[in-house]
Parts: structure tokens; sequence; C-alpha cells
């Protein structure tokens, strides 16, 4: 497992002099982040890569690349598993492969990425809002957004939870449309019974460092389609069919043999991971329960969950304190909280520019990019740690409206530098 962060020996703090954006010490010693990475059994995985160096064998769909695409098409339940270097180039081939052109609906609540691997391929991305339930893609929009251009539909399982699969599904095949699932957040995740990745056209993971199940870097796309599959990977390879032949358009998408071996290490402990972000999601559940203006997301637990993310919406109206003076708060005690996703992608570029008006139809993207916190989690977290971390938030939020006016004071008066 993950060495864990040290935590300072001194009480939780009680008082807002204590806090270390008002001169107090830091919570932590060291940074103390959402998504430091999860490491399984490094014996097992320095064997591993002992044996690959061994053998001189260090890409180009080797033994460990076929055991990891093999172990993920099990475990998901289905055909065809390609493994990629990274899930951006993933989605990149899938969208190229899949035959989308034109323009493809997709969230602006995501992850650069997704918005940047159609943008890149000269295809554009037509920005739909969420259903403020769900965070995902919301169906009743997506129908009217389609136009002649429309050739596909790229939601996104945000933090895990699955999009409204049976609809978006619905409204793709009746108007024959390509359906491609983001899935990066929701390895290990399930909608209705049945296990992410068996869905639309093809669904692509992550294995990012950051990511619950990581292979150091690392992204694939699983499929039930056997055409899909082997274009896939021809075009992963430079659309080689031979030893010296190409009859493909391709590219270099290729996952190498440490990164799978990492991959199959990290499947061995998927268990272990899985277990371990319960628990903190519940310890925090139980921690922040009742505070008034702050509020957890919370999981469906008769479905699959991964747990890899502990979201906290924030109700400025509530707190008094803001969003963002809260996560400098947190950050100034070395809890390096994240704002996912803030900035929606319509408010990035190219895409601010190009679609100066895309707010007004992105309501509850604005909304939520503006109120989200993602806090510490995973295997480099003990049961202290996120007491510490709920104990800062309950003194930050209890007492908000002294603390925004001292933070007002200070922004207008700052502290010279010690």
């Amino acid at each position: 497992m993950s060495t864990t962060v040290q935590r300072n020996s001194k009480p939780g703090k009680t008082e807002v002099n204590e806090l270390a954006a008002f001169g107090g010490p830091r919570a932590f010693s060291e940074a103390l982040h959402v998504g430091r990475p999860n490491i399984g059994n490094r014996e097992r995985f320095e064997e591993r890569v002992g044996e690959i160096l061994d053998n001189r064998w260090l890409t180009n769909n080797g033994p460990y690349v076929k055991r990891f695409e093999q172990r993920i098409a099990d475990f998901v339940g289905v055909k065809h598993c390609v493994a990629m270097c990274n899930a951006t180039i993933a989605l990149e081939i899938a969208i190229r492969a899949s035959g989308m052109f034109g323009e493809v609906i997709v969230p602006s609540f995501t992850f650069i990425a997704t918005a940047n691997a159609l943008e890149w391929q000269g295809i554009t991305p037509v920005f739909c809002d969420i259903d403020p339930a769900t965070y995902t893609l919301n169906p009743d929009l997506v129908e009217e957004l389609i136009t002649p251009r429309t050739t596909g539909i790229l939601p996104v399982h945000v933090f895990g939870r699955a999009c409204d699969i049976a609809r978006l599904s619905e409204i793709a095949r009746r108007r024959d449309l390509k359906l491609l699932f983001d899935s990066a957040h929701a390895f290990g995740c399930s909608y209705q019974g049945q296990m992410i990745g068996r869905f639309g056209n093809a669904e692509v993971f992550s294995f990012h460092a950051t990511k619950f199940l990581n292979s150091l870097e690392g992204g694939a796309i699983v499929t039930n389609d056997d055409e899909l599959a082997k274009r896939l990977r021809l075009m992963k390879n430079f659309g080689f069919t031979n030893y010296d032949q190409t009859d493909y358009l391709g590219t270099n998408g290729k996952m190498n043999e440490i990164s799978a071996a990492m991959g199959l290490t990290n499947l061995e402990s998927l268990t272990d991971f899985v277990a371990t972000n319960r628990r903190n999601y519940r310890q925090y559940l139980s921690e922040l329960a009742g505070l008034n203006g702050v509020s957890v997301l919370t999981y469906d637990e008769t479905e699959s969950c991964n747990y890899q993310y502990i979201v906290l919406t924030v109700d400025e109206n509530k707190t008094v304190v803001k969003r963002d003076q809260m996560v400098a708060l947190l950050h100034a005690e070395n809890v390096l909280v994240r704002r996912y996703f803030y900035p929606g992608c319509h408010e990035m570029q190219p895409y601010c520019s190009r679609y100066e008006g895309a707010r007004k139809n992105l309501l509850e993207t604005e909304r939520l990019a503006k109120s989200v916190i993602c806090l510490p989690t995973g295997t480099a977290v003990d049961q202290q740690h996120i007491t510490t971390v709920c104990e800062t938030i309950r003194l930050i939020v209890n007492n908000g409206s002294s603390i925004s006016e001292r933070l007002a004071s200070l922004s207008k008066n700052p502290r010279p530098p010690a």
C-alpha cells in the first residue's frame, strides 16, 4: 500500500486563529493529495519488472500487455480490451475508429481531454448541460442539440456514477448515432447490475496514476464489436497489418510492458483498494453529517462502485464562506483539495472564444462547477487524516461569517512576508 502522509501530532484545531491561513501551524507536514497513487504488492511488481528486463521485451504487444487486456476484458465481461498508453489517446482512437465526424454531443462538466479528443480531430464538441441529480449528461437536452451534422454522443460517467445509459442508448439507436462512453472514472462500477464497459459502441477507461486502479500511465478501450476492435488494434500501432506493411492510417497508442505489469499488480489489490475507498467515503459521510451548507455526494451501494472520489458540494448562501475561500484555507493546511471540474470545458480555450454564449445553456454545469470540492482519499489517507480534514471543514463552516470578514480584511491589508 502507499505510504501515508504524516500529520502534525497536535490535536485538532478548534479556534479560527489556529488556521494556517491566519498564522497557525499546518495541519499536515506533507501535502495530502486527492489522488495519491495506490500501489499494490511492490515485491510482485518488482518481480514482473525483472522478468520484463530479462526478456528484453519492453513494448509492442508483449505478454504482460496481453495478460492485462485479458484480465480487464474478463473483469468487465466484454469480448475485447485494447490497452493504450493513456486514456486521452484511447479516446481519440476510439472516436476515429467508430466513425465520428462533424458534431458530437458531450458534457462540459468533464476533464478537458474529453472535449479535446474531439477538437483535436476536427470534430466540433457540442456542449450539453447535465442532470443536477446525477452530474451526468441530461438525456432530455441531448435530443434538442441533434442536427444533421451530429454523428455521435460522448457521455461521461462522472465520479463513477453511471449516466442514464438506457435513455442515451435509445436516443443513439433511434437517431442512428454512435455512442461512446468516457468511463475514465468508472472502472469497477456497475449500471443496473451490469459492469460499466459493456455499453454503447465502446467505452474508454483511464489507468492514470491518480485513478484508484493505475498502470502508472495508461488507458483501455473495451467493446463487444469485433470489427471495431480490429480497427482499434490497427490504429494504435501505426496501421501495421504485417511486419513491414501498413494498410490503415494509425498512430502510436501502445501500452508498454512495465505499465501493464503495474496494472496487473494493482488488479490483484483491487478489492483492498475499493474497501479502503468505501471506508473513507463512509467516514466522511459520518463526520460531515448535518453540517449546514455542505453535503457529500452519495453513491448507490446496491451497485458496484469504486468510491474513488469524495465529492463535497458547498452552498455558499448557507456557509457564507465561499467555495474558493474554503479551498484556499484547506490548501494552507496542506490539504490539496481539487475543484473538479472547474471551470467547465466551455470556459476554457479554444471553446470560450468560440462559444461565448454557451453558459446560458449550461446553467447546471455552471452552478456545479462553482460549488464542488473533491477531498483526499485512497490508501495514502487514513482515518485520522479524515478526522483532521473534517474537523477543519467544520471549523471553517461554523465560523463562516467571521472567516469571510477576516479574509476580506487580509485582502485589503495583506501581511508582509515573514
